[in-house]
């Protein structure tokens, strides 16, 4: 009975990593971050922040490229970052203030590769949501960087449909 409790939770232990293990993964490399129109942190330490929007960037495009075919890359090489709202100063203080006036705005260029390293599937990319405050519930509502990652669903979805995988 012993031997059949521990195989059984060896078995509900690893079955989720199996499904991980056949996934698509991604790659995400930065331009001069200097040059990005507004990757601004507030009151933040500027460094800590970009570092922070970089690496949740980073795990979305993980996450997401996940769900494409087993041993498919898909490289992203991002030029520029305009996070939604703007920085604005108040006395000693900096607030990110977010208007429809401040749209998320992200540039980048892909390439979706195979296990060999052939191209599949390559693009440059300028998003941008102008309507971004309005229609339906927002998914990432108390998440950081929500509406950019709502943008990135919808280039995602509509990019690579015929090649996500079906999971049950």
């Amino acid at each position: 009975m012993k031997k059949f409790i521990v195989m059984l939770l060896t078995l509900m232990v690893t079955t989720p990593l199996m499904s991980n293990a056949v996934a698509g993964s991604s790659e995400v490399t930065w331009g001069d971050y200097k040059k990005f129109r507004d990757i601004h942190s507030g009151n933040e330490n500027r460094k800590s922040f970009r570092e922070r929007t970089f690496k949740q960037f980073e795990q979305h495009f993980t996450k997401l490229s996940a769900q494409l075919p087993e041993k498919q890359l898909l490289k992203i090489n991002m030029t520029n970052v305009d996070l939604a709202g703007d920085t604005h100063i108040g006395g000693i203080n900096q607030t990110r203030i977010v208007k429809e006036l401040y749209f998320p705005r992200l540039n980048f260029s892909y390439e979706l590769l195979d296990e060999k390293g052939n191209t599949l599937k390559a693009e440059t990319i300028e998003l941008k949501d102008m309507n971004f405050m309005s229609g339906a519930q927002l998914k990432y509502r108390n998440k950081a960087l929500g509406y950019e990652k709502k943008m990135i669903d919808a280039w995602f979805k509509e990019s690579f449909a015929d090649r996500v995988v079906k999971t049950k």
